[in-house]
């Protein structure tokens, strides 16, 4: 049943030709009650998931679905079809409710699982265009507005079954969800383009830092053998050094007042009040934590082999999990940081470091002091960090120019979506001259 009003909820005006109608007259809605647990007596299922359909597009057999059972009646009722549309139903926020995942072809012995419904389409609508529908704009107010919940939110049945959607006729249903499909492939592969070069830049910056803090800034430099297996070949006029003669051990008590820092595999040492930290909150009690003062090294023993290390260059308070060692040389703290940080040293960590498991692994202190390490005069120290700083900066704004590269192409998939599936675009022409080419 249409609505003889030709306007959705917000405001939207759709052509003339549109009508607008609730989502139950169009497609059955129904919210699944099959969980992960597996119970005897019951059929043997692949199960369809949250996460399967929050981060797929689409919903196909190439998916390693999960293990599951599932009664007769569930079966049934929760088997994947082709034409059906797979939505979030409930999350810890608005903005993940509502998230669809559509369903290509029959998918026998796959059913979908909990926190998630299946919107099916009813005969004479097109289940791609109402799949496209859940990801334009309009839907996702609407989804906001009714959202409800305080530890979790979610859409009831009522709020499902009564949400509003444009409703062109079946050709054309077809043809805007055709035109999407293309036109949102092309931006796709655009977004692709750019995620493989923000990937090489970081590559390439790795490698010039490892390059120029283990070889110099100089092609022509005479080389000798360094005798550690991951350094190779360094200057002739370069020391090699334990970094025990660098940085002895210390555990100082903690100061008043001071910012508490944290050792990130990306950031190096920073206030841990910069980032968002949900796993390790900061405690109350920080009688236990130790002073870091700068040009100290600081090192995440659980996570040194992941490169959880660095020099720090300001003052505050650190964690009792980590190791702090105090410089006793007279080398730059930038060449050191930009050296120890290096992409060729977290696996030396990871091979001096004891455990059961990766994410258990420590680094062994007593082995890391005998680390060996290359050590230029201080002048070249200086002049291969200053090098390092200018090309670091030029790589990670060619970085920043392809994020907001993606940024823009996904604000343009996002209203390329909304402007079809309200009429915006008229797709129609775009039908005619696909099949006139």
């Amino acid at each position: 049943m249409r609505s003889s009003l030709n306007v959705l909820e917000w405001g939207e005006l759709l052509p003339p030709r549109w009508g607008v109608s609730k989502l139950k007259y169009l497609a059955d809605v129904f919210p699944s009650n099959v969980d992960k647990k597996s119970y005897a007596g019951q059929e043997e299922v692949l199960l369809c998931n949250y996460t399967d359909v929050y981060y797929n597009d689409k919903i196909t057999r190439n998916i390693d679905f999960m293990q599951a059972t599932a009664t007769r009646d569930q079966v049934e009722r929760f088997t994947l079809k082709a034409g059906d549309t797979i939505i979030t139903k409930d999350s810890e926020t608005a903005d993940d409710i509502a998230i669809p995942a559509y369903v290509f072809d029959d998918l026998p012995g796959v059913v979908c699982g909990y926190h998630l419904a299946v919107i099916r389409p009813r005969q004479g609508v097109c289940g791609a265009f109402v799949s496209w529908w859940f990801r334009s704009r309009s839907l996702k107010a609407s989804v906001h507005v009714r959202a409800n919940g305080l530890t979790r939110v979610g859409l009831g049945q009522y709020a499902l079954e009564n949400l509003k959607i444009p409703v062109p006729p079946l050709a054309e249903q077809t043809a805007i969800a055709a035109f999407l499909d293309r036109e949102t492939s092309k931006i796709d592969a655009l977004v692709e383009e750019q995620k493989r070069l923000i990937e090489l830049l970081k590559e390439k910056r790795q490698a010039v830092i490892s390059h120029a803090v283990t070889k110099g800034l100089d092609p022509n430099v005479r080389m000798k053998p360094s005798g550690v297996e991951w350094l190779g070949d360094v200057p002739e006029h370069w020391e090699l050094v334990r970094l025990a003669s660098l940085y002895r051990f210390v555990k100082r008590q903690n100061g008043d007042d001071y910012e508490v820092l944290s050792v990130y595999r990306d950031y190096g040492v920073i206030p841990k009040a910069s980032r968002d930290d949900n796993i390790n909150k900061t405690p109350d009690d920080l009688s236990k934590y130790q002073t870091v003062l700068a040009g100290d090294l600081v090192i995440n023993k659980m996570k040194a082999w992941q490169g959880s290390l660095g020099v720090s260059d300001q003052v505050g308070i650190t964690s009792p999990d980590y190791a702090v060692f105090e410089p006793v040389h007279a080398a730059s703290d930038q060449y050191l940081n930009l050296l120890l940080r290096c992409s060729l040293l977290p696996d030396v960590y990871r091979s001096i470091s004891n455990g059961i498991r990766p994410d258990q692994w420590r680094i062994e202190p007593d082995k890391l002091r005998e680390l060996r390490l290359p050590l230029p005069p201080v002048e070249e120290q200086e002049a291969i960090a200053r090098y390092l700083l200018v090309t670091a900066k030029a790589l990670d704004a060619l970085h920043g120019t392809a994020e907001d590269a993606i940024a823009l192409l996904v604000e343009r998939r996002s209203a390329l979506i909304s402007a079809a599936v309200t009429g915006k675009i008229d797709v129609r022409n775009f039908a005619a001259q696909e099949e006139a080419a």
